[in-house]
């Protein structure tokens, strides 16, 4: 990545932290009904994944998807106007917090289902290449969605018709409340996807840098036709897995080590190791970005 795209990952994943923290306060002050699942932690998986990507390229997301849309240029905004059921929102204020597409993005939209989207990428996988359209799909989902049978099916078809998929795991270590580990015989869940003879890469998710790479690589050997790649991006989640969950269920010892690890924290040392960035212009951009979603609240609240 050149020094510009890492200034702008960076941007972009502070935009993504700012604001699902300031969602996260609105949902438990009851100012937004309902629920929301939250990405705070897994910034680097959306950025790095969405910047290897061409307008061609189509995306689908899963509940946990506000992070994949403004990684692919989502106006913050309209999905706050969304959440808040304002008619400016992406969905005409139907969809919420957990159905969100937009179509001049070529962003296929958030989903409620686990594994739900993983079918809908291998059908657009598949009409591209019968039409012999540019683009690949690329589907973003947790490591929760491979107990699902879909998940195998779809990877199957895929796999024997040499799709241009891009199956990206991020695997944040818990399915709701549950480790990873209880509930898989399989250590990691790019093992699964090897059983379908397709290429596999896991891939330090909290990494901005690596997960770019090995995107930008799986991106051109998909759409080179040689057939789907699978990308386990080993990340955390730092925020419960939805509104109210306070993760009773892991250590706080666990959390803080993760916490060492955060990828804004990291690309922030490194941009300052490199001289690019400064205490100034965090505090520059920290501003902006508070501004920018006072103002988008404000538009909101008054529908």
């Amino acid at each position: 990545m050149t020094d510009g795209q890492l200034l702008a990952a960076y941007r972009t994943m502070c935009r993504i932290r700012a604001f699902e923290l300031r969602l996260n306060e609105l949902f438990l002050q009851g100012i937004v009904p309902g629920t929301t699942h939250l990405c705070v932690g897994q910034e680097a998986c959306a950025v790095g994944v969405n910047m290897a990507l061409t307008a061609d390229d189509m995306v689908f997301s899963n509940h946990r998807g506000h992070g994949h849309l403004l990684g692919r240029g989502g106006d913050p905004a309209r999905m706050l106007a969304e959440i808040f059921g304002h008619p400016h929102g992406y969905s005409g204020g139907r969809g919420g917090s957990q159905h969100m597409a937009v179509k001049e993005l070529n962003f296929m939209g958030t989903h409620g289902i686990t594994a739900g989207t993983i079918p809908l990428a291998v059908g657009a996988a598949l009409n591209r290449k019968i039409h012999r359209q540019p683009g690949v799909a690329v589907v973003f989902f947790g490591e929760g969605a491979i107990g699902e049978g879909i998940f195998h099916e779809s990877l199957n078809m895929a796999a024997i018709w040499k799709l241009p998929v891009l199956f990206v795991c991020e695997n944040n270590q818990y399915a709701m409340s549950t480790r990873h580990g209880d509930i898989s015989p399989v250590g990691n869940a790019a093992d699964r996807a090897a059983a379908y003879a397709m290429t596999c890469r896991i891939v330090d998710g909290n990494d901005v840098v690596a997960v770019h790479e090995t995107a930008a690589a799986a991106r051109a050997a998909a759409a080179a036709a040689e057939g789907p790649v699978f990308i386990e991006l080993q990340t955390y989640r730092i925020s419960g897995h939805s509104r109210g969950d306070e993760c009773p269920y892991r250590s706080r010892e666990e959390e803080a080590q993760w916490a060492e690890r955060d990828p804004i924290v990291r690309l922030r040392q490194r941009l300052a190791a490199a001289g690019l960035w400064t205490d100034a212009a965090d505090t520059a951009l920290e501003t902006q970005l508070a501004a920018e979603l006072a103002e988008a609240e404000e538009s909101a609240r008054q529908s």
